[in-house]
């Protein structure tokens, strides 16, 4: 499925990923491939995604690793999914 990590300043990635972990106000939750619609609101925490992605130039530096897992931190914003694309948008 194609994810895109948008900010109010710049698209911080945009890639294929297996699985996207994120959350959401009633706790975490993970988006696999062809997964049912979902529209939700994010609070403080880390999108997690497996390591297999390759990070963008200008936004490695967001990112950290650990336990196989890529993590970047956000303070809230909204997630969309629809047709196996996610869009998530960070304040």
């Amino acid at each position: 499925m194609h994810l895109e990590i948008v900010s109010p300043e710049q698209i911080i990635l945009s890639d294929e990923v297996k699985s996207v972990s994120v959350p959401g106000i009633s706790g975490e939750f993970q988006i696999l491939d062809n997964h049912a619609p979902v529209v939700s609101v994010l609070k403080k925490g880390s999108i997690k995604l497996d390591s297999s992605v390759t990070l963008p130039k200008g936004s490695k530096d967001q990112f950290y690793k650990e336990d196989s897992k890529l993590y970047f931190d956000i303070s809230g914003g909204v997630i969309e999914l629809k047709d196996n694309k996610v869009v998530i948008l960070i304040d």
